[in-house]
């Protein structure tokens, strides 16, 4: 099942996280999104110390659509060097990952 992949990033607002899932999703680079927040992250930053109030997104798609997407939120991303990670879906119910293929393929929602 590692044909799907869940990719996740951050924004400081909710709006901007939303802009993305709608983004990504209305451009079929991902199957759907979702925006959870507020989180609280402790980072490093230019050599400092930091930690914010950020919002994620967790977008599911197919590992061959990673490249794209990747792109995308890079594009579109209001931050200059965000968080782009991806993870393997190791499992899932057969329904479900059917209904991502077949959303990133060709729009049907089955």
């Amino acid at each position: 099942m590692t044909d799907y992949l869940q990719v996740s990033t951050a924004t400081e607002t909710r709006e901007a996280a939303v802009e993305l899932a709608q983004s990504a999703v209305s451009s079929r680079l991902a199957a759907g999104a979702q925006v959870i927040g507020p989180v609280t992250s402790a980072f490093w930053h230019l050599g400092e110390f930091g930690t914010g109030e950020e919002w994620q997104l967790l977008l599911k798609t197919r590992a061959d659509h990673y490249d794209r997407l990747e792109s995308h939120l890079l594009k579109h991303h209001p931050w200059d060097n965000p968080e782009v990670v991806a993870v393997p879906i190791v499992a899932g119910s057969a329904a479900y990952l059917r209904w991502l293929g077949n959303s990133l393929s060709d729009g049907s929602t089955d």
